[in-house]
């Protein structure tokens, strides 16, 4: 387990935990108490915690190297139900963006994600986590085909942007976002999103248009990651935590806002804490989005998702 600035004196007592173990199990010294000791004030320092995150402690929780990702989430709630589908038919394979069908409680859905890897070489493989236009035109073509054969569409949203190399530019960038948008918007099949880790920018959104909008507990969703944000404001990435405030990009600030329709609490200490727990929540929300939107007829179902979108960012002084 790797472990968080904020987490240092979890990962002190966690240690404290192992050693008493070892001790008791190589010594006739009956260590039982001395543990419970510890075990009682881990699970204190835990909650004292995780219930006072700042709004950067929770960017940093989302980025998490052991937090679950999309294909973890896919494996997990699906199992050997899921059959990947690669290629946008027009350029290549991004392998930022994966996608493919896979039965959630014995419905049959098209499951489109970012994807990141777990170190140095899956990570320049998925590159990061950013997608070029050819990943959003991937998604966009699953997304046509899900609606062909009237099947759901599930989009799990965890990427730092849309990747701004010079080569994606070149090959329309924003317009794939753009269309993509523009095509999820008025796509006559029910669309559920979740955010499982970050969602930056219109990298999250070029997959991020949902009837369902869901968040996990400590993940974040706005125009730009704090650091961005500190760097053009202040010159610096120095004021990333006066940033991730500002930006109101948490959970909580979501849902207050009304730009998500609900959070997914996570275990504590967050998702890769319990991961079971975690697969099985996303799929009880997932279950439970897909049962409100299913019997809606495909005229209702656009005229509410276009009326979800056309009332953001209305407000009263």
């Amino acid at each position: 387990m790797e472990y968080l600035d904020f987490e240092l004196p979890i990962k002190e007592l966690e240690e404290q935990l192992e050693k008493c173990v070892i001790i008791g199990k190589e010594s006739d010294v009956d260590v039982t108490p001395t543990c419970k000791e510890i075990n009682k004030k881990l699970v204190e320092t835990k909650k004292e915690i995780y219930k006072n995150l700042t709004a950067w402690q929770r960017v940093q929780l989302s980025r998490h190297p052991n937090r679950p990702y999309t294909l973890d989430y896919i494996r997990a709630i699906c199992g050997d139900t899921f059959l990947e589908l690669h290629g946008d038919r027009g350029f290549k394979d991004d392998k930022a963006m994966v996608g493919g069908l896979g039965k959630i409680n014995g419905q049959s859905f098209m499951i489109i994600g970012q994807q990141k890897g777990f170190n140095t070489k899956t990570r320049q493989y998925r590159n990061f986590g950013m997608a070029n236009p050819e990943g959003y035109r991937k998604a966009l073509r699953l997304m046509k085909m899900a609606e062909k054969f009237g099947i759901p569409v599930l989009t799990l949203v965890d990427t730092p942007g849309a990747y701004p190399g010079l080569e994606a530019e070149e090959r329309g960038q924003g317009e794939a976002i753009a269309r993509n948008i523009f095509e999820m918007v008025r796509l006559q099949v029910p669309i559920i999103t979740i955010i499982v880790g970050e969602g930056a920018s219109g990298g999250a959104l070029g997959i991020g248009v949902g009837d369902r909008v869901y968040m996990l507990e400590n993940t974040w969703y706005s125009v730009i990651s704090p650091e961005s944000c500190s760097s053009i404001l202040w010159k610096s990435w120095e004021y990333k935590e006066r940033a991730a405030e500002a930006l109101k990009l948490t959970s909580s600030d979501m849902k207050k806002q009304k730009l998500v329709d609900d959070v997914i609490p996570e275990p504590l200490g967050g998702a890769h804490y319990d991961r079971e727990t975690t697969f099985k929540t996303v799929a009880e929300y997932i279950t439970k989005g897909y049962n409100e939107l299913k019997d809606l007829s495909t005229a209702d179902l656009i005229a509410q998702r276009m009326d979800k979108y056309s009332n953001m960012g209305e407000f009263k002084e």
